[in-house]
């Protein structure tokens, strides 16, 4: 019998070597990472890929408000503006010195953003990460950047009015459009407007708002009030239009409809100059007519920013609107060939010339920062060349970029302001700033400030849902006691 089950065992083990090893597997790796007996490797916690930049609002200085609803104060502006001659005569006493003094208020505004996080998330995210944090700490990081946003340019108080009917001229290469009469109308935009506005999603006009504790707000969302259209008739089927329109103060784009007949303009393009070639059917949907005919480039919930205190009238800030030059192609900067730019050479010498400053800061978008790298460069100049040498090995890069710019008048000699890009200018825009005030005894120790009223603050409200609910808010307003001492180029075509 021994020898019986020495013999099957030998045939079991023959037959099992000849069967597939593949089809007696109890486990296989899935090929899916939530399937099977497979671990999760997921590293904790989440991480943060969305850029939190907010260069001004980190160098403002922030000083504390003391209540009321609008921060006031009184500036000499001028001592002996007429000039009276300070000669005297024998005996006699000299003549009396007029002095200026203007009174400025600078309303307060509250900003703030809400956020949740449902109580199932809290309980999934267990181990992992804390998602109550994480909703206060991205309502806080959005509020930043909103404060940014407005402290560039945000628009209480200069309302653009009607936008001026454009200027067509029609020809008959250049395009395809087809032989008709057609209709053209501008809007011009605020940098609210501008940077929100897009072909696909439109231009917005009035915004209503439906907000968490279910009240509705309604504000501008920075677009002018319409223009009236304008005509041009095109022949055969290669046609196109050239489309000008007179710059309007504060608008830092405009957004351009039309169609083939009055009634029918629809969005085509948004540009950062003010004209345009039109070679094709407007390729957007939002119609003109559903803007309505009232001006919306005012937010009433904010204060004015930098842009828009430079835009202001009165401001006496230095204002620079770039001629209209070929449609469709604008005016860039144009270099004065011995390594700097006109436009801003003249900026800064009106400061100096009226004002005696001497800015600090020039702030631009990337596509003016290539720009301007391109003209000191290619000029031929000398004088904009600054060598480094490096005796390390691989230390060969390729590429140069201009980062500041000499300032030729200023008291104590030629002086380097830096170019700095911001990441909320539009195009076709540069700002300059100045943040020292070469005046004795002026009693301002910051010429730009937040004044807060309360700065930010979080709230957790009481619990309505399942689900934790937090604000995060501050109060308060830009004060800027010199505004003359900004200047803004604007309408500045790229090239």
């Amino acid at each position: 019998m021994g020898s019986n089950v020495t013999n099957e065992t030998l045939e079991l083990i023959k037959a099992a070597q000849q069967n597939d090893i593949s089809k007696t597997s109890t486990f296989t790796q899935s090929s899916n990472a939530v399937q099977g007996l497979t671990a999760y490797d997921l590293e904790a916690p989440a991480k943060k890929l969305y850029p939190v930049l907010t260069p001004l609002r980190n160098t403002i200085p922030r000083v504390s408000g003391k209540g009321g609803i609008q921060a006031n104060w009184r500036a000499i502006t001028a001592i002996n503006p007429t000039g009276v001659r300070a000669g005297v005569s024998g005996g006699n006493r000299g003549a009396m010195v007029p002095v200026t003094v203007s009174n400025y208020i600078a309303a307060y505004a509250g900003l703030g953003l809400e956020t949740a996080a449902d109580f199932e998330a809290d309980f999934a995210a267990e181990g992992f990460d804390d998602v109550k944090a994480r909703a206060v700490t991205s309502g806080l990081e959005s509020l930043m950047l909103q404060e940014e946003y407005t402290i560039l340019g945000g628009n209480n108080s200069v309302a653009f009015g009607q936008t001026a009917t454009p200027a067509l001229v029609g020809s008959t290469t250049g395009g395809t459009l087809a032989a008709n009469t057609w209709s053209v109308i501008c809007v011009g935009l605020s940098m609210d407007g501008f940077i929100n506005g897009s072909v696909t999603g439109g231009i917005q006009a009035q915004i209503s708002r439906t907000n968490t504790d279910g009240s509705t707000d309604t504000f501008g969302g920075g677009a002018a009030k319409q223009s009236a259209n304008a005509t041009v008739t095109t022949t055969g089927t290669t046609s196109s239009i050239a489309a000008t329109v007179t710059a309007q103060n504060g608008a830092v784009g405009y957004a351009w409809f039309w169609g083939p007949s009055a009634g029918s303009e629809v969005l085509g393009a948004i540009t950062s100059i003010n004209s345009i070639v039109i070679t094709a059917a407007a390729a957007g949907t939002q119609t003109a007519a559903s803007l309505g005919t009232t001006d919306y480039s005012q937010n009433s919930l904010v204060f004015d920013g930098l842009l828009t205190q430079a835009f202001k009238p009165g401001s006496n800030a230095y204002i620079k609107v770039m001629p209209t030059g070929t449609a469709g192609t604008g005016t860039p900067l144009t270099a004065d060939g011995s390594g700097g730019i006109n436009e801003i050479d003249a900026a800064l010498k009106s400061l100096w010339d009226n004002w005696r400053l001497s800015p600090d800061e020039i702030w631009v978008n990337s596509q003016q920062a290539l720009n301007i790298s391109q003209k000191i460069l290619t000029t031929g100049s000398t004088g904009a060349q600054r060598f480094v040498f490096n005796t390390e090995q691989a230390m060969l890069a390729g590429g140069v970029m201009v980062r500041e710019y000499l300032n030729r008048y200023s008291m104590g000699g030629a002086m380097s302001i830096p170019i700095k890009i911001h990441p909320n200018m539009p195009a076709g825009t540069i700002l300059i700033v100045t943040h020292k005030l070469p005046y004795p005894m002026s009693n301002v120790s910051n010429v730009i400030q937040m004044r807060l009223r309360r700065d930010y603050y979080q709230i957790e409200w009481p619990l309505r849902s399942r689900r934790y609910e937090y604000g995060v808010y501050m109060d308060g307003v830009l004060q800027n006691y010199a505004p003359f001492s900004m200047a803004v180029i604007t309408n500045i075509a790229a090239g």
